[in-house]
């Protein structure tokens, strides 16, 4: 187990979330932000709405560009905002110092996707995280109508910074 800085630095998702929620179109500007810093999130043009510690909410509105020939949200989409929205509640759970990396996802679609998507993701840092500790996150992705289209579990591997 490494050991771990008593005077961590702040968290980095939640020191960036916090700056921009004091702006005007604060959100807008984070999300946007986070896809310049993540290129393929940005392809789904998905909106951050929320983030606490352990927790994140992400708005996906339903576009040309991310639906498929049904007519519905195509299921990477559907796949690439349940892994923002996993990764979103996991670093900002993490302390400045440590890192992590998605190891594995998998997806199960229960209902066509139409309309304005909601994702939402839970997550509890272990109290010993040892050097790359596996730590499982799912995300619902829920409708308008608040049914659940998707739900997509994540594994990441969550350990520390080499110096």
């Amino acid at each position: 187990m490494t050991e771990v800085n008593p005077n961590p630095a702040p968290n980095p998702v939640m020191r960036w979330w916090s700056s921009c929620g004091k702006l005007p179109a604060g959100r807008f500007l984070f999300s946007i932000a986070l896809g310049l810093y993540i290129p393929y999130t940005r392809t789904i043009g998905a909106r951050v709405a929320e983030i606490r510690p352990g927790f994140a909410r992400i708005e996906l509105p339903d576009r040309r560009r991310v639906r498929n020939h049904l007519n519905s949200i195509h299921a990477i989409a559907l796949t690439n905002l349940g892994e923002l929205t996993t990764g979103l509640a996991v670093f900002s759970s993490t302390r400045a110092e440590m890192r992590g990396i998605l190891t594995e996802i998998r997806a199960e679609y229960s209902k066509k996707a139409r309309g304005r998507l909601v994702a939402t993701a839970g997550f509890d840092l272990p109290e010993a995280i040892a050097d790359d500790t596996p730590c499982e996150v799912e995300a619902l992705i829920r409708d308008s109508a608040g049914d659940t289209v998707a739900r997509v579990q994540a594994t990441w591997l969550i350990g520390y910074r080499r110096s």
